[in-house]
């Protein structure tokens, strides 16, 4: 039985009551993991793009035609049988992710959100987020996304260089996406975030650093600083392999960083995450849970997703693959309920892993609260305390340990992958000499 249209309205009507009241009410705090497994966010993947950007390796397709009644379907089928695989009582955040979601239907948004509401708690302060294509996203269209039930927006602006979206195979200009972001604001303010990106083919540190400098006279509270990865399988990657273009230069990406850190912590904004930097407290919700390690579903093809599937009787975390291929995705959803291809269980230290890793991407890095959380018996002192190597990295100013927990300082965030070299094999050794391997025959 559908959701009468009337809850969702009022849903919708609460939710931007609530967000028009935190925006006055102040910093926005992210939820820690108290609820446990009674709680996640929902991810929800739409494939579809108008075109392929030529450094994206993404699972998205460009159709002939799209058939949005049966995605919608399956959308929300998947949504349901996993809401009830993983038992939980309360969604904290959806994300409208892609692909290019922005080229679906505001009805397939409602839809979901609608099949949400009614299997589960979706507080009517829950953040739903949508991510948006300029040359997709008129401001009637944004209208329409948030009478829907969303409230925040994610822009791929990438550039202010027209020159350099062409590059990368936009399908937007520089104009396109200024006017994008000022309506977005208009309609969501305090809620909209922006992606720049750095480190392309023949990119200098002074233009790059005037185009940061030229966004923040129009963004709102939230930047997203991505460096160029060149994937094997892109335009790009072959261009640059062939030598059509120069390779991107990994010290002057450094240096772009490194300045743009400074630019932004300048104009008040927090970096609270490696590549994400916030003021007013418009963090990420959503982002957050998967720093901080909760559980989320994965929902739509190629989603990925992080829950215990307790309706399955099963009582440890897995890693979760949904079926890549739109098509072969919609088919399972319809015979099963769901289109998840893998499934992998995560053991203890494997968990532990992802909680050091993830957790060390952000300012706030691991508490022991947290720690104890995922592995009351072993401590963050008892892993990383006695440690010469790690004692090095306290000395340099890259790490921080003492009573609030294990965090990168500031300089530690930009050389993050280096320090994890270290401390990933630190637990390894924890774990090994709390848990050592079976003698063989004994």
């Amino acid at each position: 039985m559908a959701l009468p249209r009337a809850r969702v309205r009022s849903w919708v009507a609460v939710t931007k009551t609530a967000h028009r009241r935190c925006s006055t009410e102040g910093t926005r705090r992210p939820r820690s993991l108290a609820s446990g497994n009674l709680s996640a966010a929902l991810y929800v993947h739409w494939p579809y793009c108008e075109k392929r950007c030529s450094y994206c390796n993404f699972n998205k397709y460009i159709p002939r035609s799209v058939d949005e009644a049966a995605m919608e379907r399956c959308l929300v089928t998947e949504t349901r049988t996993l809401l009830q695989l993983s038992r939980v009582q309360r969604v904290e955040s959806v994300f409208f992710g892609g692909g290019t979601p922005s080229l679906a239907s505001p009805h397939t948004v409602a839809a979901v959100l609608e099949a949400v509401a009614q299997e589960t708690h979706l507080p009517a302060d829950s953040e739903v987020t949508l991510e948006v294509n300029p040359t997709s996203a008129p401001g009637s269209r944004l209208v329409a996304f948030g009478a829907a039930g969303v409230n925040r927006l994610s822009i791929g602006l990438q550039s202010l260089n027209d020159t350099e979206l062409q590059l990368l195979g936009r399908t937007h200009s520089a104009s396109d996406a200024l006017r994008t972001l000022a309506e977005a604001r208009h309609l969501f303010p305090g809620r909209v975030s922006v992606d720049l990106m750095l480190g392309l083919p023949a990119q200098q540190v002074g233009p790059w650093l005037r185009q940061l400098q030229e966004l923040l006279l129009h963004c709102d509270d939230h930047v997203s600083l991505y460096q160029l990865s060149l994937e094997r399988g892109t335009a790009l990657f072959t261009q640059v392999q062939q030598g059509t273009l120069p390779a991107p230069d990994p010290d002057l990406a450094a240096e772009m960083y490194l300045e743009g850190r400074i630019v932004l912590r300048e104009s008040g904004f927090r970096q609270y995450e490696v590549s994400n930097f916030a003021r007013n407290g418009a963090l990420s919700t959503h982002n957050w849970t998967y720093w901080q390690c909760g559980q989320y579903l994965g929902v739509g093809p190629g989603a990925h997703g992080r829950f215990i599937p307790q309706g399955a009787g099963v009582h440890t975390r897995e890693a979760r693959i949904q079926t890549l291929e739109p098509d072969n995705w919609m088919k399972e959803v319809m015979l099963f309920g769901h289109g998840t291809r893998k499934r992998t269980p995560l053991g203890k230290l494997e968990l532990l892993e992802e909680v050091l890793a993830m957790g060390l991407r952000t300012d706030m890095g691991i508490t022991h609260q947290h720690w104890q959380y995922f592995e009351p018996q072993v401590t963050l002192w008892d892993v990383f305390g006695a440690s010469m190597e790690v004692e090095e990295l306290l000395e340099q100013d890259l790490l921080l340990l003492d009573d609030r927990g294990l965090r990168c300082s500031w300089e530690g965030l930009a050389v993050l992958d280096s320090l994890l070299l270290t401390l990933l094999p630190q637990l390894h050794k924890a774990w090994q000499q709390r848990c050592p391997s079976p003698v063989p025959g004994g």
